[in-house]
């Protein structure tokens, strides 16, 4: 009993902070169970993850790169070795050649094998081996730099001819027989490679492990500089959204620019800025309610009071005060909610052929009593055949608020003047009068809920400063726009458009309910008047 008293006293925030806890707890579950279930690669941030790719791009770029040049630049190379080999083998073939020739095929002459000596002491590594052919082609060596003596026998490191372990080149003599032949080889290697060669493709190999290495670092450091750059903006977008979140309606996030992010930004900028205004909106409407509403509201409550304390009578004067007042009151809540239902859409709009010209002529035609009990004049003009696409009992509303809007700021023996205009695009509804005008400031806040531009006189008068915001709501729903002008203490003109009727829409709309998207009406347009 007691438990349940304690929540009875207190039960609301308890229970509130136990479901809290509880839904607490199964987020922090849930979003515990995503977490497991996100891959490595999602958990890093977006900057890391950017500058990551660039560097695996730069990677495999490199490694690429590598590859098709070592397999290209290897088969160069080796022909490129051999070509080498092969130009030193003819260019010592040919200083035996020369000298064979003025000894008289001597092969003792150690002149015959300067040229391989030369060779020998400028290349290392290089094994070179002459050959000499008797008349029977018996092969005799009569050089070779690999000549080592173990006891009384010389031994030759020439290594068995393979497949292109070594190059050659004949020795021919002056009447063209092959007297000779030299050999050349690479010690420790198959592929004719110097030493100095295979120090040179080591380096090569290191110089592009370096340089991709160096490419890898450099993507990285402009993948980062990128992600930066892109993040940046996001993050201030991010601020400026939570900064709303918290109530700070005026936080913007101040991106300028010509890029989709900038875009995004400004994007962002102008919802906040409609939201700051809405909201604004939202608070003055809530304040200039609750005027209106006190002032009535005081009105009655003294005057009843009075009668309740016997200060007045109750007689029939002070009980139509009270009723004035509640009629008032009435009057003020229907309108507000008529503009409510209008800006909420809840109810669709229709979209009837309607002849403007003859739509205003009815409406008129009811008010000529009113503006003559007003002591105004009312003129009408209107041109043939202009036709719109609308809501017959929107326009008549719009239309009629903006006469009894010129009647209330008109003074006795003024004119009111109603106008209906064909253009190229847009039908006119123009409603002028003869009253107090407005100034250049009155002009920006005449559609405001509650705006009057006489305050007293429009309160004693009975007018609610709603109507023009119901004009303003219902044109805008036609797609079009109202236009005012004036000058103070000459008078103002309201005008609106809406866009004219065209053939074209009349298809549309016999496309659309031939396939059943309107079941109340018939393939054809209503017209009404």
């Amino acid at each position: 009993m007691a438990l349940f008293a304690r929540r009875a006293k207190g039960g609301a925030p308890e229970g509130a902070a136990e479901d809290t806890d509880r839904a607490s707890y199964g987020r922090t579950a849930e979003e515990a169970e995503k977490e497991a279930h996100r891959s490595i690669w999602s958990r890093f941030t977006y900057t890391t993850r950017v500058t990551v790719s660039f560097a695996l791009i730069a990677a495999m770029t490199a490694l690429v790169a590598i590859g098709v040049l070592s397999f290209v630049w290897e088969d160069h190379f080796q022909s490129y070795t051999r070509d080498n080999m092969d130009t030193m083998a003819e260019r010592i073939a040919d200083s035996a050649e020369s000298r064979l020739a003025s000894n008289g095929g001597d092969w003792h002459d150690d002149a015959v094998y300067a040229s391989a000596r030369s060779a020998q002491s400028l290349y290392s590594g290089i094994g070179i081996q002459i050959i000499s052919f008797d008349a029977s082609g018996m092969p005799s060596v009569r050089y070779d730099n690999t000549w080592s003596t173990e006891g009384s026998d010389a031994i030759s490191l020439a290594p068995e001819p393979g497949d292109g372990n070594m190059v050659s080149a004949s020795i021919v003599s002056e009447n063209g027989a092959r007297v000779g032949e030299v050999k050349l080889w690479v010690f420790g290697s198959d592929l004719l490679l110097r030493s100095t060669d295979i120090q040179f493709r080591e380096q090569s190999y290191q110089a592009m492990a370096f340089a991709a290495v160096l490419a890898i670092v450099l993507a990285s450091c402009i993948g980062f500089l990128f992600a930066r750059g892109l993040v940046a903006p996001i993050n201030r977008m991010t601020a400026t959204a939570k900064a709303i979140k918290k109530g700070d309606l005026s936080a913007r996030t101040g991106l300028k620019g010509n890029d989709e992010v900038a875009r995004l930004g400004e994007t962002f900028d102008a919802m906040a800025e409609s939201v700051e205004k809405d909201r604004e909106l939202e608070r003055r409407l809530t304040t200039d309610v609750a005027h209106e509403l006190r002032t009535p509201l005081m009105a009655i409550q003294s005057t009843v009071e009075a009668m309740v304390d016997g200060v007045f009578e109750p007689n029939a004067e002070r009980l139509e005060t009270v009723n004035s007042e509640v009629q008032r009151l009435g009057r003020l809540v229907e309108a507000l909610l008529r503009l409510s239902r209008l800006e909420s859409r809840s109810k669709p709009m229709k979209k009837d052929l309607l002849d403007v010209g003859e739509l205003v002529q009815g409406i008129v035609s009811t008010h000529e009593a009113f503006v003559a009990d007003a002591g105004l004049t009312l003129a009408y003009e209107s041109e043939p055949g202009v036709q719109v696409l609308g809501d017959a009992d929107m326009l008549r509303q719009a239309t009629a608020n903006l006469i009894s809007n010129a009647v209330r700021y008109t003074p006795e023996g003024g004119k009111i003047t109603v106008r209906v205009a064909r253009g190229d695009l847009m039908a006119s509804i123009m409603v002028k009068d003869t009253g107090i005008g407005l100034s250049p400031e009155e002009v920006k806040m005449v559609f405001s809920r509650f705006w009057r531009a006489d305050a007293g006189r429009n309160r004693a008068s009975g007018g609610l400063g709603i109507g023009l915001a119901l004009v303003k709501e219902i044109v805008d729903q036609h797609g079009g726009w109202v236009r005012v002008e004036g000058k103070k203490d000459e008078g103002a003109c309201f005008t609106i458009y809406i866009p004219l009727y065209r053939e074209d829409q009349k298809k549309d709309d016999k496309g659309r309910n031939g396939k059943g998207g309107d079941k109340g009406r018939s393939g054809k347009l209503d017209r009404v008047r």
